[in-house]
């Protein structure tokens, strides 16, 4: 007779599970953060008619997945940086996961163009608050990488936006308007293309950094290792499937509400965007795409002339920004709550995950953001419930 597992073994079992369900849900957010997302390379492109929309995305996505191979540092500092991995569980992660992914959710149905990196900064630190307490999130990694460059980021990328979007409109006042606009056009399928690829080494690294980050406390792998490689293509596929996707409500919002975009302006906002990204990348800063491709095209159309920019949305979506990380927080915060108590607990918040999941996109259905009119003005509404 076959003797029954110890249990230990069945401990073993329970680990594994739990791990596994981590890491899918992980790929679950990158998803969410791809089509959330999409709109920095593509909103303003499809919006000049630079790029037929579902070429934009597709073109997105593929680079989206080639920028997760080009770099590892935002990963290290996500799986490293943030909060210490001897001090949590694999089930912190998964609320911290679930916060995020719900405020990308509830953004993405207002068409709001918030960030999804400090909804899985925000969501993991407030689980791991309620976890492990605050000596557990390294508060000064926090403030160096996150807060500072959130704040400095969107300004910087705007500043140079603007001033590049004069300087395109003056170099170029005495060509002619159908020559110099496809020019412009094919500077900006340059540009957007590169914001692609930037994502792709900023944003698939942090749900690489959050699944190495599982490994750890896991025990899978050892303290400050980086991601495997099969961590590396899982999330740049699914970050890059949920580009194709596509955030037809943000890009709605980013390409044609926040300021009306000309080709000139979108090759400007497109330029700054790539360059503030791929320098963070580069020093390892998780900062928010988002941010900063949105300053970029509040910059681009202040270059034109300040009446340009509808400045009341845009102060929306900052006052959405200030919201991300203490939503989130607390989403994350409810959830670890629940989870930390046992398996039970993570089914708890799984199932009302899916649920709210399920209902938060039947809504979006009543007024559906489509390829086909995504350029349509007017405008839907803006998303005065999230400040109101």
């Amino acid at each position: 007779m076959r003797p029954s597992p110890a249990p230990k073994d069945g401990l073993m079992d329970i680990a594994l599970v739990v791990l596994v369900v981590v890491v899918l849900t992980a790929l679950a957010f990158d998803f969410t953060n791809g089509f959330h997302d999409t709109a920095n390379a593509v909103a303003t492109t499809i919006a000049t008619g630079a790029l037929r929309p579902r070429t934009a995305v597709l073109l997105a996505g593929v680079l989206n997945l080639v920028g997760a191979f080009l770099s590892v540092q935002v990963a290290k500092t996500i799986s490293s940086g943030l909060v210490d991995e001897t001090k949590i569980t694999p089930a912190v992660i998964f609320a911290g996961l679930v916060g995020a992914i719900l405020w990308n959710l509830l953004t993405w149905l207002l068409g709001l163009p918030s960030s999804s990196s400090h909804a899985l900064i925000g969501g993991l630190i407030g689980a791991t608050l309620v976890a492990a307490g605050p000596d557990a999130v390294k508060f000064a990694g926090i403030v160096g990488k996150v807060l500072l460059p959130a704040v400095l980021s969107p300004i910087v990328a705007g500043l140079v936006a603007l001033i590049a979007t004069r300087l395109a409109y003056r170099i170029t006042a005495h060509g002619v308007a159908g020559t110099v606009n496809r020019g412009f056009r094919l500077g900006q399928v340059v540009s957007s293309s590169m914001v692609a690829l930037a994502h792709g080494t900023n944003d698939a690294q942090k749900t690489m950094g959050v699944i190495t980050l599982a490994l750890i406390t896991a025990g899978a792998l050892p303290p400050s290792a980086g991601p495997p490689f099969w961590v590396i293509v899982s999330a740049g596929l699914a970050i890059g499937l949920g580009t194709y996707a596509g955030g037809w409500r943000i890009i709605h919002t980013l390409g044609r509400r926040v300021s009306e975009i000309q080709t000139a302006q979108g090759f400007t906002s497109g330029t700054s965007t790539a360059a503030v990204i791929l320098t963070s990348s580069h020093l390892g800063f998780p900062l928010s795409t988002t941010q900063v491709a949105t300053g970029a095209v509040v910059g681009a159309g202040a270059g034109r002339g300040a009446a340009s920019v509808r400045w009341g949305l845009a102060g929306q979506v900052a006052v959405g920004w200030l919201l991300t990380l203490p939503a989130a927080a607390l989403v994350g915060a409810l959830a670890a709550w629940a989870a930390i108590t046992g398996p039970v607990g993570m089914i708890i918040v799984a199932v009302v995950l899916v649920g709210i999941s399920g209902g938060i996109y039947a809504v979006s259905r009543r007024r559906p953001v489509t390829p086909d009119n995504v350029n349509e003005t007017p405008a839907a509404p803006p998303p005065a419930n999230l400040v109101a």
